[in-house]
């Protein structure tokens, strides 16, 4: 007996062979998802590894507006996006005054925690899908088996005992062949998101990583200290030079 998948899926029912198509519909999409993920963050990757060097020369000559027009220019990269966006909040106030301030620097780090989200979450975007189908594709599949074991036990009722296991057995493949088709769809799903999980949580501790070096590198230039909690105290110095107490009159 010929058991070839194309003869196997010729002989299936209506319901195998809907399940089957579905989980064709699933994998076609889960793989179109993966190459476009992986596409924008080689391009954001590739992008980035040009912009940084160029970025960081800037920021140590000291060129803050040369800087905040560089990530400008450079918004195909992750980096750049965040950093960008964060000069900006600064660089209108630096073009009338040539220091830079503890608001400025808090209205920075503002800046890129919010698209840091923004960035963050595109690059997730896709990633449900991609776990939807690792999780639900075998059970989909065991969907289909369970329905042609059913109609293969019963084709053996209606014919009787004369039919025997060889009167069954193209049933029972064509139901188990689903499963198959169910977790040839599953695991690549399943590898691609942790693939992708793990890239966007090295994407995710490059942006921290930059977007402090840029804080650090603020800080520095305005020359505020930073207390035990985190807080800038530069005001806190100031009312204690004129108060002669580090205390806060209520």
């Amino acid at each position: 007996m010929n058991l070839s998948l194309a003869v196997l899926f010729q002989s299936m029912g209506l319901f195998a062979k809907g399940i089957v198509l579905v989980m064709a519909v699933m994998s076609i999409y889960s793989l179109s998802i993966a190459f476009g993920k992986w596409w924008n963050i080689f391009k954001n990757q590739k992008a980035t590894r040009k912009f940084v060097p160029l970025f960081s020369r800037a920021l140590q000559e000291e060129k803050l507006k040369d800087a905040a027009k560089l990530a400008e220019k450079n918004q195909g990269s992750h980096v750049g996006r965040v950093l960008g966006h964060a000069l900006a909040e600064v660089e209108p106030m630096l073009s009338y005054r040539d220091n830079i301030e503890t608001g400025d620097v808090n209205s920075m780090e503002r800046a890129i925690e919010r698209e840091m989200l923004i960035t963050i979450t595109e690059f997730k975007r896709g990633l449900g899908v991609l776990a939807t189908v690792g999780s639900t594709a075998p059970f989909v599949g065991l969907l289909g088996t369970t329905m042609g074991i059913v109609n293969a036990f019963t084709g053996m009722a209606a014919s009787g005992a004369s039919g025997g296991l060889a009167g069954i057995s193209a049933g029972i493949a064509e139901a188990l062949i689903t499963t198959a088709f169910g977790l040839m769809v599953a695991i690549p799903a399943v590898w691609l998101y942790n693939y992708f999980a793990t890239k966007i949580e090295n994407l995710t501790v490059e942006l921290t990583y930059s977007s402090k070096e840029l804080i650090d590198f603020l800080i520095q230039r305005v020359g505020v200290t930073i207390d035990s909690s985190g807080m800038f105290t530069k005001e806190f110095k100031a009312q204690k030079a004129v108060t002669g107490s580090g205390h806060l009159n209520g």
